[in-house]
């Protein structure tokens, strides 16, 4: 499968990556994520090249990497220092090395060449890392579905009514409202619009049951696969400065062509101390995904796997033209990444 290399592949929470580092498959490669002494990131491909044994199984030597199997060690920057059988390095004995950023507790890799790297083009979520006003809980899981399925999901938000009985349970609230896709350049936007709905669960405790309010579901996409959803409420008519919106985060990286990194947060500005509200959303959302979504994606993926999506005709229903439209982006930016190569 081709990816696409110029862009930003969420890795792991920064949290993640421990004085041991942390060993992950991304774009189908292990990746072996470290902090050097200063406290910055570095990413090796997780592989010696002398007998392929994966290098996040070895030590540490300042901020070399030292192979656990036969001690050939290397640099943050891929280079091998030092061969403890000889003076001389051998050829070949350098190992891939990747661009790596942290910003906003996330750790990103650049999936083309490091010198191609631009930082600028991480997208933003600045609203993750806990703050006075705020409190983040995040989470993770491994999908066994290819990512734009995964995509397809989040871009498509109708399904909660039916998906979601047990959690979010739209409760009719989608067939009160209207749906609109557009594009800013290289983002897409899959926004709902649900006015003078009763409170949905989102407002629950906010709002009196008697209330009407306005309801929206704002979905920003940014390739290969990173999504912000802002999920607000507001009192019918007053405008959307007047309530309030609960950010989350939905990123998903491909392990390999059918294996899929399902990074998720959900960032709220009341009871920021209260480990028991933590723990309830925790639940929440892991019930949605786990157990909600994750089961019929797998299952809709396992009845295609392997086969080219647009060759399968999937029929349109309107609703889902935000999958539709990113997984046309996507193929476009593939293409003009293949057309630059020199021939």
């Amino acid at each position: 499968m081709s990816w696409l290399r110029n862009a930003w592949y969420m890795a792991g929470w920064a949290e993640e990556v421990g004085d041991a580092g942390l060993s992950r498959k991304i774009l189908d490669k292990p990746i072996f994520l470290f902090r050097k002494q200063d406290g910055t990131l570095a990413a090796l491909q997780d592989r010696c090249p002398h007998r392929f044994a994966p290098l996040s199984r070895g030590g540490r030597d300042g901020d070399n990497v030292v192979c656990g199997y036969h001690g050939l060690t290397f640099s943050p920057e891929g280079k091998c220092v030092h061969n403890p059988f000889s003076a001389r390095i051998p050829a070949g004995s350098d190992v891939a090395a990747f661009a790596v950023e942290e910003r906003d507790d996330i750790v990103w890799l650049w999936g083309g060449a490091r010198e191609d790297a631009d930082p600028a083009l991480i997208p933003d979520f600045a609203f993750v890392p806990d703050s006075p006003h705020s409190r983040t809980i995040r989470g993770y899981t491994l999908m066994q579905a290819n990512y734009e399925y995964g995509t397809d999901n989040l871009l498509d938000l109708s399904h909660i009514e039916f998906v979601h009985r047990g959690t979010f349970a739209g409760g009719g609230v989608i067939f009160a409202g209207t749906h609109k896709v557009e594009v800013d350049g290289d983002t897409l936007h899959s926004n709902w619009w649900m006015p003078n709905i009763a409170p949905p669960l989102a407002a629950q405790g906010a709002f009196p049951p008697e209330a009407r309010v306005d309801h929206w579901l704002d979905m920003r996409w940014n390739a290969p696969a990173s999504m912000r959803l802002n999920v607000g409420v507001a009192p019918h008519g007053a405008g959307r400065e007047a309530g309030f919106e609960v950010p989350q985060a939905h990123i998903l990286t491909p392990a390999d062509e059918h294996t899929t990194h399902y990074f998720w947060s959900s960032t709220r500005g009341n009871d920021l101390d209260n480990p028991e509200v933590d723990a309830m959303l925790t639940a929440l959302f892991r019930e949605a995904f786990d157990q909600e979504d994750k089961p019929i994606i797998e299952a809709a993926y396992a009845n295609v796997r392997g086969r080219d999506f647009w060759q399968e005709k999937p029929l349109s229903l309107g609703i889902d033209q935000g999958g539709t439209r990113a997984r046309r982006m996507l193929e476009s930016m593939r293409a003009r990444e293949v057309a630059a190569v020199p021939a």
